[in-house]
């Protein structure tokens, strides 16, 4: 079994053709559904979020699997396969782990370091794997990517502090008010900087999100993305009263909330503060409502400063996590190529003993005259005798370096010894299922051996 990746992300598609590729319009476990039975594939984890859609698989054969995932994404989300073809990336083995953990950590994120991708990646899995569409294999491989997500942000920098304008904001709104479920926010405008900043609100899970736009079919569209809802652009001012946190983003030539406004809004509100992050440029916030009690305005220059600091320190992080990811890969793989070598290695040893077996039979009338401890003492050292011998060519099939070189061996292996690999042979004995639950040790434990 091979492991595959097909996928789009921010790296290789627009904005218009990610949101057209997007899991989440039709459902994830639909799609999931659909893939368990397409031929060929034994397990499958569909990550879908903003910036990416993407399709994890255990598969027979590669090369047919990217294909046939490529058919499927362009069936399902009923987008041409040729105009899709081109913003499509494919992934296998090692490449495949390397890309999850690197996404689980998020150094494959649009904001390097940021936090919520970890959480999607978890809520990935835990849909394929409660509906049954995932094995030891992607079982393992995604419980390791948690554990790289969450080491390299406790050994790293990489996730602290805000590095796009967007979060800046967010970040400064949680140092104001702590908490944000229990707030309002209002979104003034629906340009990409707007859906970028509604977005890390829902991610906060404010507890009421309005969107408001000139073009109210705009503000529809970004208030369902966000789960939201949409405010008639002659009550922006009114809504201010209400609301807790405003993001203004509209690229209006001139300013449209004044100090009045602000100054009328504030008057019910009894000193509950009113964070406004004003993004546009031109300025959609008159200056000095920032100079009202308890408003706190901040433009984008402001927040543009915040990100600039924060983005040297998490540069310098980047080189860090991307070793510990590496350090992570590696390890990863061996476990896979190891676990690919459990039929061998069972099937050699079987042999070895059916050899033993044999012989200790053949020479059991010359055995029978000795004294029972010297017949136990026989049994003894040929055991030990076959364990050694089956000792070097058993580490050296686990620590193959890579895919080929341990099918190689294996094949190698199986014809010396006529070992029937790939025959009618029996494949599910006992000691075959041990060997395969004894390879699902723990990442930790892996790594310690």
């Amino acid at each position: 079994m091979h492991l595959s990746l097909l996928g789009v992300s921010h790296h290789s598609a627009p904005v218009d053709l990610r949101e057209r590729v997007d899991f989440s319009r039709r459902g994830v476990p639909a799609a999931l559904a659909v893939l368990a039975d397409t031929p060929g594939t034994a397990e499958v984890v569909v990550l879908s979020t903003c910036n990416r859609a993407e399709i994890y698989t255990m598969c027979e054969d590669a090369g047919r699997a990217r294909d046939g995932l490529a058919r499927f994404m362009s069936e399902f989300h009923n987008v041409p396969e040729p105009e899709l073809a081109a913003h499509l990336y494919t992934m296998t083995g090692a490449a495949v782990t390397r890309h999850l953990f690197r996404v689980a950590a998020g150094l494959d994120s649009l904001v390097v370091g940021e936090p919520q991708i970890l959480g999607q990646v978890k809520e990935a899995y835990a849909v394929a794997s409660d509906r049954g569409h995932t094995g030891a294999s992607l079982n393992r491989l995604f419980h390791w990517a948690f554990s790289v997500g969450k080491r390299v942000r406790a050994e790293t920098g990489l996730g602290e502090g805000a590095v796009s304008v967007s979060y800046a904001a967010i970040a400064l709104a949680r140092k104001i008010f702590g908490r944000l479920d229990r707030l309002r926010a209002l979104v003034v405008g629906a340009g990409e900087m707007a859906e970028l900043t509604a977005t890390h609100l829902r991610a906060q899970d404010v507890s009421h999100i309005g969107v408001t736009n000139r073009t109210a079919s705009r503000a529809a569209a970004l208030a369902a993305r966000v789960q939201g809802t949409a405010v008639p652009w002659e009550a922006m001012i009114d809504e201010l009263a209400t609301t807790d946190i405003v993001v203004t983003a509209t690229g209006s030539a001139s300013c449209m909330v004044t100090r009045a406004h602000v100054a009328e809004a504030m008057k019910p509100r009894r000193d509950r503060p009113l964070f406004m992050i004003d993004i546009g440029v031109p300025r959609d916030v008159e200056p000095a409502a920032g100079d009202i009690e308890q408003v706190f305005l901040y433009n984008i220059d402001d927040l543009q400063a915040i990100v600039r600091e924060n983005q040297a320190r998490r540069q310098a992080q980047v080189d860090r996590a991307e070793l510990l990811v590496e350090e992570e890969v590696d390890g990863f793989m061996r476990w896979l190529r190891s676990r690919g070598s459990v039929p061998t290695v069972v099937a050699l040893r079987r042999r070895f003993e059916e050899i033993r077996q044999a012989e200790l039979a053949r020479l059991a009338p010359k055995l029978a005259s000795m004294p029972p401890d010297a017949r136990a003492r026989v049994e003894e050292v040929t055991r030990l005798l076959v364990e050694r011998l089956l000792s070097t060519p058993t580490e050296r099939l686990k620590a193959a370096p890579d895919e080929d070189a341990a099918a190689t061996d294996a094949d190698t292996l199986s014809r010396l010894f006529e070992l029937g690999l790939g025959e009618d042979s029996d494949d599910d004995t006992p000691a075959l299922r041990e060997a395969r639950l004894g390879s699902l040790a723990s990442p930790s434990a892996a790594r310690n051996r």
